[in-house]
């Protein structure tokens, strides 16, 4: 047996190996097939725990059984990854996982020692390559820091896949007289498509894009009397008597539906029933997004936007994660804040309850609004509302459309429809 260091190949003595990891955490092993161009060409070319086999790899046990002689003209290498099932801890934390390469009789050919990792959370161990007809196997140690994202941004692939359209509606027997437009938008709808970033390929079949946010009658604020806000509806960031708001907190908060885990690709999880919803605001400028808030970035880069840190698990009572707002030092040239909550891990809304936010005036703590998530969405994300610039001071509108992405970035072209 040798032992590898990284960035040190060694030829494959036959068609057929066995890889398998030590990790001293929790920990998932997982595979990407990807092309000379180190890029997936569709789901198909993820092996993970919930598609457990793809062409020419099987994962069993937590071992990658690879057979070479059915891996596809086009793959140029089988790369193995290791992802901690708690993303909020680093491989820096705990000893260097190990790799070990055996032949498909279980004897050792290869060990590598994923050394000199600090605050990643997923890492490309090893990489099973042809080159010139000859297969190989080469140490990589490749981290990533920001994790599961990351990862799929390299290898050219978003996994947020949005959901089919709905079929079309059958022609109408017969010629129907213009009806009046509605006042209220629909009560769901398909997500517009997500926009290719960095030249990558998205997968899922085309969207259409979202219906009009519906209007609402403006309503006043009150710290004796919360507003209970419904969809759509807009209130002024104002108390009584004309007095605007400077100090906010936006408060989001849910409750986990105890159910068997569901578990995405590489979506960690460690096997119980945890659901990870992440709040964060975006910052528009005259429709781009120029920053986002969220538990990777904790402060805007002046400041005015804080967040208080990442739940994991939407436990405990009130607040899950609080975002303060300081509207006064928001850049003038920001026009909307928009806050939505994504579920990091996969999971639908369908499995979790009771989520709201609400806005608190951070001078007296007192609880000035409220929107209530009524119902749970197949959707992995949700925008829950937007504080739009007016001429007169900020506004919030009460948004609850669900989405398809588990990151903020990835909500981006779904809630550019309701900037203000």
């Amino acid at each position: 047996m040798s032992s590898l260091a990284k960035g040190q190949n060694a030829p494959l003595p036959g068609p057929d190996v066995v890889i398998s990891v030590d990790v001293a955490a929790p920990a998932d092993v997982s595979a990407l097939l990807v092309t000379e161009a180190g890029k997936v060409r569709s789901d198909a070319d993820f092996v993970f725990f919930n598609q457990p086999s793809g062409p020419g790899v099987q994962l069993r046990n937590g071992r990658l059984h690879i057979s070479t002689t059915g891996v596809p003209a086009d793959i140029a290498a089988i790369r193995t990854v290791i992802t901690l099932d708690d993303t909020s801890r680093s491989f820096g934390q705990f000893a260097p996982p190990v790799t070990h390469v055996l032949d498909a009789a279980g004897a050792p050919l290869f060990d590598y020692v994923v050394d000199g990792l600090t605050s990643e959370s997923v890492v490309i161990a090893v990489e099973v390559y042809q080159r010139n007809g000859q297969w190989k196997v080469r140490a990589v140690g490749q981290g990533y820091a920001g994790g599961f994202a990351d990862l799929v941004r390299d290898h050219g692939v978003s996994v947020d896949d949005a959901p089919a359209p709905p079929a079309p509606a059958p022609p109408s027997p017969a010629p129907q007289p213009p009806a009046p437009a509605p006042q209220q938008a629909p009560p769901s709808y398909t997500p517009p498509p997500s926009q290719p970033q960095n030249g990558a390929p998205q997968y899922g079949a085309p969207q259409q894009q979202p219906p009009a946010p519906a209007a609402a009658p403006e309503v006043n604020l009150s710290k004796d009397r919360p507003v209970s806000l419904v969809k759509g509806q807009k209130v002024s960031l104002r108390k009584e008597g004309g007095v605007a708001l400077t100090q906010v907190w936006m408060g989001l908060g849910w409750d986990p539906v105890q159910r068997p885990a569901k578990r995405g690709f590489f979506g960690g999880g460690g096997g119980g029933s945890a659901i990870d919803l992440d709040a964060s605001v975006l910052m528009f400028s005259q429709g781009q997004c120029v920053e986002t808030v969220y538990f990777g970035h904790l402060k805007a880069k002046d400041r005015s936007i804080i967040h208080s840190g990442d739940n994991l698990t939407g436990e405990g009572a009130g607040d899950d994660e609080v975002i303060s707002v300081n509207l006064a030092a928001i850049a003038p040239h920001v026009d909307n804040l928009v806050f939505v909550v994504t579920s990091y891990r996969g999971q639908t809304f369908a499995e979790v309850q009771n989520a709201y936010c609400r806005l608190i005036d951070q001078s007296t703590n007192a609880e000035l609004a409220r929107y209530t998530l009524a119902g749970g969405m197949p959707f992995t994300g949700v925008t829950m509302a937007v504080v739009h610039r007016e001429t007169d001071g900020w506004k919030m509108r009460a948004i609850g459309e669900g989405f398809n992405g588990k990151t903020a970035n990835k909500a981006i072209p779904f809630v550019t429809p309701y900037l203000g």
